[in-house]
């Protein structure tokens, strides 16, 4: 049963465009979203008022940059402020907010505000240094940090190779990104009665993800098709910080107990793995147009998924030597015929249909578990229309279009 391969993941972690004109900010002694907050009606309403918090930080951190230096203020802050803003749904804001109201929205309205906005710029920098060691291009259907500093390098004629200094900038880029989230993290537990544990638990979110990073890169480079190892770096990788650690980071904020807290964990670890093995299934079928990235970057690197796994272990289960062979480890990158045999490997295996039932089995079990901490239900309600919203449509097969 493909159930009971998900015990290790299922387990692992046991606690489970700026505006650079002149515009009024935040003086440099406050924090954003505070004293005129209201509590958000709607999830909609959360990512708003998210929004507009990083709208007003980002001002204020732009103008701190350029009293600093000028130039990297133009050439870098403001690159970072850009990509915060251009996009990107928000999820973990949002369920920061449902980690809240389900402990009862206690305290002060605007810090769930201020965590969902610190874990965007979290995200701001896991997606550019993401992006700089996968050689990505494109990253919410525009060039990429990097790509956009290379660029730049090219056209000013800068001395040396554009790609280099591309990584670099790119990485500081990054850097600057998760400095901001930190500040912003820190203020916010400083000003709340919950700010030890909230703090704590943001800890341990970055330890995770750099771990998942680091061990997704590991299995890349090994060449393992492992459903195990597959999961268990989804879940220290995605699904903790996607879904359980902004649920949890919410109900630190709230006070939450620890039934509460529990529940939210066990909603979170299902729902973030449910969410990871579709952007699986996204980065092997799915539409560039409609992800905003590239398609086949997965595949052409053989990065170690739960697709993949499952598709290795069906192929020698059935006897298909065709299938294992497209899906053997290369010496180098996989070329576009080698990629299209990939592709169709997984769809004979009947691997991405198995994925498909594992999404959906993951999924109910997050809204049940979510149900458990006893939450009004216009909360559950929201929580399973959010969870929707994560895993998505299956994406449309060769042939159906988009």
């Amino acid at each position: 049963m493909l159930g009971t391969r998900m015990t290790r993941a299922t387990r692992a972690g046991a606690d489970g465009r700026a505006r650079h004109d002149a515009v009024p900010g935040t003086p440099d002694d406050t924090v954003p979203g505070t004293a005129h907050d209201t509590v958000p009606g709607t999830a909609h309403d959360a990512i708003t008022g998210v929004d507009a918090v990083l709208a007003e930080y980002l001002d204020a951190r732009l103008r701190e940059a350029h009293e600093v230096d000028a130039l990297s203020a133009t050439e870098m802050a403001a690159r970072v402020a850009d990509f915060v803003q251009r996009g990107g749904k928000r999820l973990r804001s949002a369920f920061v907010w449902c980690g809240w109201r389900a402990a009862g929205a206690g305290g002060d309205p605007g810090a769930p505000l201020r965590v969902g906005a610190a874990l965007e710029l979290v995200q701001a920098c896991a997606l550019i240094h993401d992006d700089v060691m996968d050689g990505s291009p494109m990253r919410r259907g525009a060039p990429t940090v990097h790509a956009d500093f290379a660029s730049t390098h090219r056209a000013a004629h800068m001395h040396g190779s554009a790609e280099p200094y591309a990584t670099a900038a790119a990485v500081l880029a990054g850097d600057l990104a998760l400095a901001w989230a930190d500040d912003l993290l820190t203020d916010t537990a400083l000003s709340s009665p919950h700010g030890a544990r909230l703090h704590r638990e943001w800890q341990r979110m970055r330890g995770e993800m750099v771990a998942g990073q680091y061990l997704d890169l590991r299995a890349q480079a090994t060449g393992s098709s492992a459903e195990d190892e597959a999961l268990y770096i989804a879940t220290l990788k995605s699904a903790l910080y996607t879904v359980e650690r902004p649920l949890a980071l919410g109900a630190c904020l709230a006070g939450a107990d620890s039934g509460t807290t529990k529940a939210l964990r066990s909603a979170g670890r299902c729902a973030g793995l449910a969410f990871q093995l579709r952007d699986d299934l996204l980065g092997a079928f799915g539409d560039p147009a409609a992800t905003g990235k590239p398609a086949d970057e997965d595949l052409r690197a053989r990065k170690l998924t739960y697709l993949l796994a499952v598709a290795v272990r069906l192929a020698a289960e059935s006897g298909d030597t065709e299938a294992a062979a497209a899906l053997r480890p290369n010496t180098a990158a996989h070329s576009d015929d080698e990629v299209s045999l990939m592709r169709a490997a997984m769809e004979r295996t009947g691997a991405r249909a198995a994925v498909e039932e594992e999404i959906s089995r993951l999924s109910e079990r997050g809204v049940r578990h979510f149900a458990d901490t006893g939450a009004d239900h216009h909360v559950q309600r929201e929580f399973a229309a959010l969870l929707d919203r994560a895993v998505g449509a299956a994406p449309a097969r060769s042939g159906e279009g988009t």
